[in-house]
């Protein structure tokens, strides 16, 4: 497995060059980040190259780094990761690239190289608001249509902004602010004296 990695890394190094922000290896498995800008030509690279043959892209999510770490994180906050596969060589590399504005995250799609990234990125657009441009048809997937905001970003709150219900008098759905106090729960656990002394009655 290790000399696998080792081949597969060394193609990624031979194959993308300077396009390789960071290529990091751990627990058996490999990521590239790439910038911006390299981010479809790096994709085409992964998808073309008879050396690496990532014909399949497994799966495409948003993350938001805001409070990675416990706010040890530095860099930038929105970024998109792909989970690629290579049928004919056997292997896997996960692909990242971050949005360079965080107010406005932006990156490349990849629609254009795997079709299947079409419902993954909009996914991503509707929970963390990563705009993919040149999508085909970029808009929610989960949430409903009037949502505001998104809800996987880390500073969105836990219980939503709006709620609806069925009002019986207007005979249909209605939005209204969240009527729930937010609050944190911090469970308390209590244990009786003879908590895991099952031997000693």
């Amino acid at each position: 497995m290790a000399g696998k990695l080792e081949q597969l890394k060394h193609n990624l190094e031979a194959a993308l060059g300077s396009r390789i922000v960071s290529l990091t290896q751990a627990l058996g498995e490999i990521t590239a980040v790439v910038t911006a800008a390299d981010y479809v030509a790096a994709a085409r690279t992964l998808h073309d190259d008879p050396r690496l043959g990532f014909a399949q892209l497994m799966d495409l999510c948003g993350v938001d780094y805001s409070a990675y770490g416990e706010g040890v994180w530095s860099g930038r906050r929105f970024a998109a990761t792909s989970q690629l596969l290579s049928l004919e060589h056997n292997w896997r590399v996960r692909l990242r690239v971050f949005a360079e504005d965080d107010d406005f995250p932006v990156v490349d799609t990849l629609t254009g190289i795997w079709p299947g990234a079409n419902w993954y990125e909009r996914e991503a657009f509707d929970l963390f608001g990563i705009i993919f441009s040149g999508h085909p048809d970029l808009r929610r997937i989960l949430t409903d249509y009037g949502f505001i905001g998104h809800p996987f970003r880390k500073d969105f709150p836990i219980s939503g902004q709006v709620e609806m219900r069925y009002d019986p008098q207007q005979k249909r759905v209605v939005y209204q602010p969240v009527t729930i106090e937010p609050r944190e729960i911090t469970p308390r656990v209590i244990r009786e004296d003879q908590y895991g002394d099952l031997g000693k009655h």
